[in-house]
């Protein structure tokens, strides 16, 4: 599969992140995304089948994920994606990028320590 080359500047968009993280764990499949990103974020982020697929479409295409074999028990009629070594490398800039915002909001006394 070839990828277009128009990797994802930082910041990256909050669903390209949080799907991101979601799949830094296991392959999963699009419905298995979103509930992973509701779980994992208290129910802060919620992605709506638009805003879900038409993400990972473009997630696919720019090569920050690709589709993967389904697990053998698996519903043959859902997707399934795993991050790729391009996708991890940029959510992990991503979250160094936001640790160091919250550095600085430590610093400035914006942040309590702990938060």
């Amino acid at each position: 599969m070839t990828h277009h080359d128009a990797t994802p500047a930082l910041p990256l968009r909050p669903p390209v992140f949080h799907i991101l993280l979601a799949l830094t764990r296991a392959d999963l499949h699009g419905l298995g995304i979103a509930a992973e990103v509701e779980h994992s974020t208290d129910g802060t982020i919620d992605l709506g089948p638009g805003t879900l697929y038409r993400t990972l479409k473009e997630m696919v295409r720019v090569g920050l994920i690709d589709e993967v074999d389904a697990p053998e028990a698996a519903d043959p009629r859902r997707k399934y994606y795993g991050v790729t070594e391009a996708g991890r490398r940029l959510v992990s800039a991503e979250a160094a990028r936001l640790a160091s915002l919250v550095r600085l909001a430590r610093d400035r006394d914006v942040l309590p320590d702990g938060v």
